[in-house]
């Protein structure tokens, strides 16, 4: 008497193109990820019944791109831009200078501006074009 085995068939799944299917997946969420800015907190701020207005005290210096220095629509020349920043300052508790540079002006030339700031200890605020 011959026995017949009986071949089972064994369901088989093929994974071959699964690695390909999580690395895509992996690169797109890395990518979306980098898009997302990460240093935005969302906070929902407390509400006050009265308002306090701070008083900044500012002055504007602007610079033109061929150097020319004003202080409140004042030409002063660059040799003597730091006493009369110092002396525009002077009278004020915290004093903040809004810098207005032309965009043709170098990255150097700013640098020159802040460090007088950092000399006479005043806080500086660059102010740019919205758009």
């Amino acid at each position: 008497m011959q026995l017949r085995r009986t071949r089972r068939e064994h369901a088989e799944v093929s994974t071959e193109s699964l690695n390909d299917i999580m690395f895509f997946l992996l690169l797109f969420f890395l990518i979306v990820s980098t898009m997302a800015n990460p240093n935005v907190i969302k906070l929902l701020l407390p509400e006050a019944k009265q308002s306090q207005t701070l008083d900044k005290q500012q002055v504007l210096l602007q610079v033109t791109a061929d150097h020319q220095y004003y202080i409140d629509q004042t030409m002063i020349p660059e040799a003597d831009l730091k006493g009369a920043l110092l002396d525009k300052t002077a009278g004020m508790d915290k004093p903040t200078i809004v810098l207005r540079l032309d965009k043709a002006l170098s990255v150097q030339d700013l640098v020159n501006v802040l460090e007088i700031g950092t000399e006479i200890k005043v806080k500086m605020i660059l102010a740019t074009k919205n758009g």
